[in-house]
């Protein structure tokens, strides 16, 4: 997350100032190109982040009492399915956004 700082703060104020002024009002395909890239890759290390931290707690849930497996593996894998819905409902409304 820190190396999003940089970006935040430095880069996409720059990116404004450095286009030409143009006739038209409306964002550049670069711009909504960039919109969906960062868009997608927060989604990502979201989605993955979660899912890594659903899996472990999960996994030491089972590892403590292994006769709670069967009762802890379907509410792991239907958590980690809403999460990647998320990440796929991300990408499809930045490219609909598009």
């Amino acid at each position: 997350m820190l190396a999003l700082v940089p970006f935040a703060l430095v880069l996409a104020p720059g990116l404004a100032f450095a286009s030409p002024a143009a006739e038209h009002t409306g964002p550049s395909p670069d711009t909504y190109a960039l919109a969906v890239a960062f868009a997608m890759a927060l989604a990502t290390i979201g989605g993955a982040l979660g899912q890594g931290r659903a899996a472990a707690a999960a996994l030491d849930g089972i590892c403590r009492n292994p006769s709670a497996a069967e009762k802890v593996f379907t509410p792991m894998i239907l958590a980690l399915a809403f999460m990647e819905s998320l990440v796929i409902f991300t990408f499809v409304s930045a490219f609909i956004i598009r």
